[in-house]
């Protein structure tokens, strides 16, 4: 039986979402007052379950071998106690990293047209050397999910943020066409590692915590992404340079770093055969098309959105880029709110509207002739989109044909793949049809998700 020697004074408890993970793995408990350890009874859980049913656990003075079955390895509790902090910690470190990560990718969009007038770029060049941002994010995700198995979700958090930060001053002030390539593939390599870190990091907390909380933390990237292209778009207004700009919202990003690495998880996992090069398979590979569907269609109001409105004789360009903005406040307000509705009404009734709203609004922005309907449209796609995704993420974290990690990993790099070459998709079908029958066909891939949102709740 596990003994427990209690120590006067007060001592801090382990978390309460570690036990659980305790109990989930079906670890065995010993105890380790002094340098010998006694190996615990497998069979009478139990003991440390009763234990672990308090909101917070009594003090204790033990350490508790973890020997896991599964893809975690051997640690301690004490280690995991160390690097895993209280459930609140941890779920509010999770938010800030992902508020970093949308105010690093957004804080680019405003110094785009100060790029290339710097470069004196054309269209085309431009586009080229914007490539360079995604092949970076595509080149880093599929790695990431073996870098944080090696050297943990803290480690690769800190350097992919670190990375991003030392690439936005380049940004804003390389004078050459090659270091600005160069710099573009760095930051997106450092953004495209951050995002599969979080996610994985959002998973586990998530499964710690018990309940619906993914919606929430991708609320704060959407954001990170509003705050950040306004706050350097501000700034620019108020007459600083793209530098001085970028170093304040640095500054910011910097500061909210410091303060959350203690909150970040550095469990490894303790698996050193697994693959550099992720292929997903099984279910993975069938939630990464559908996670290619919802990033193309958000691509598509992105880049093709505002054009799309232009089709209406009584639309102004002045007034079209009204469409990803009330998409994007949308997105944001629909995950904030996600976490609650998942949690009232389930993930499978929340995916199928959710889907069947974003393919009844791409419909409708074609088809309704009221340019103020068409703007409502969009309104419609940003609410339908806003928890589809993190539900694919909560997905991939749980299902069994791949590591989490791994899973992750390779999701994230697929749905890239589709914000990536949706652009270019988009144009080519629109010179074969039209613009609006691309829309419509996203409509109908829209769809297709709405009939796999079982699948995916499972």
């Amino acid at each position: 039986m596990m003994q427990i020697v209690p120590e006067r004074g007060p001592v801090q408890g382990l978390p309460a979402g570690y036990a659980r993970k305790v109990l989930e793995k079906k670890f065995v408990a010993v105890k380790v007052g002094t340098l010998a350890a006694d190996r615990a009874d497998k069979s009478s859980p139990e003991n440390l379950l009763n234990l672990c049913s308090h909101s917070v656990l009594q003090p204790i003075n033990a350490t508790l071998f973890c020997f896991a079955t599964d893809e975690l390895g051997p640690m301690t509790a004490l280690d995991a106690a160390k690097s895993t902090p209280s459930d609140r910690r941890l779920s509010g470190g999770t938010r800030i990293i992902f508020l970093i990560n949308g105010l690093g990718m957004s804080a680019w969009a405003p110094l785009v047209p100060y790029a290339r007038d710097r470069l004196h770029l054309d269209g085309a060049s431009l586009g080229a050397l914007l490539l360079c941002l995604g092949i970076g994010s595509l080149l880093a995700m599929p790695v990431t999910g073996t870098l944080v198995a090696r050297f943990g979700c803290r480690t690769v958090m800190i350097f992919s943020t670190l990375l991003v930060l030392c690439m936005m001053p380049l940004l804003a002030t390389v004078q050459t066409h090659l270091f600005m390539a160069a710099a573009l593939m760095l930051f997106g390599a450092g953004l495209g590692m951050l995002d599969v870190a979080m996610n994985y990091q959002a998973v586990e907390v998530e499964k710690a915590a018990g309940k619906p909380m993914m919606s929430g933390f991708h609320a704060f990237f959407s954001l990170g992404g509003i705050l950040g292209a306004g706050a350097v778009s501000l700034l620019l207004s108020l007459g600083l340079t793209p530098l001085l700009s970028v170093l304040i919202v640095m500054a910011v990003m910097m500061v909210l770093l410091l303060w959350r690495i203690p909150t970040f998880m550095n469990q490894r996992l303790h698996q050193p055969d697994q693959p550099w090069l992720v292929i997903p398979r099984g279910r993975v590979a069938f939630l990464g098309m559908l996670c290619f569907i919802l990033f193309l269609a958000e691509g598509a109001v992105l880049d093709w959105g505002a054009l799309l409105l232009l089709q209406n004789p009584v639309m102004t360009t002045a007034h079209a880029g009204l469409g990803y903005a009330l998409f994007s406040v949308a997105m944001t307000v629909g995950r904030f709110s996600g976490d609650k509705i998942i949690h009232r009404f389930g993930r499978y009734p929340v995916m199928l509207v959710g889907a069947l709203a974003a393919a009844s609004g791409m419909a409708l922005a074609v088809l309704l002739p009221w340019p103020e309907a068409s703007l409502l449209a969009f309104l419609l796609v940003g609410f339908g989109l806003s928890n589809t995704v993190p539900m694919l993420f909560n997905a991939a974290g749980n299902q069994h044909d791949m590591p989490a990690n791994l899973a992750i990993s390779a999701m994230t790099t697929l749905g890239y793949a589709g914000i990536l070459s949706g652009p270019a998709l988009i144009g080519f079908i629109s010179q074969w049809i039209s613009l609006s029958g691309a829309f419509l066909l996203i409509a109908l891939l829209l769809l297709a998700v709405a009939v796999s949102a079982r699948n995916v709740a499972r």
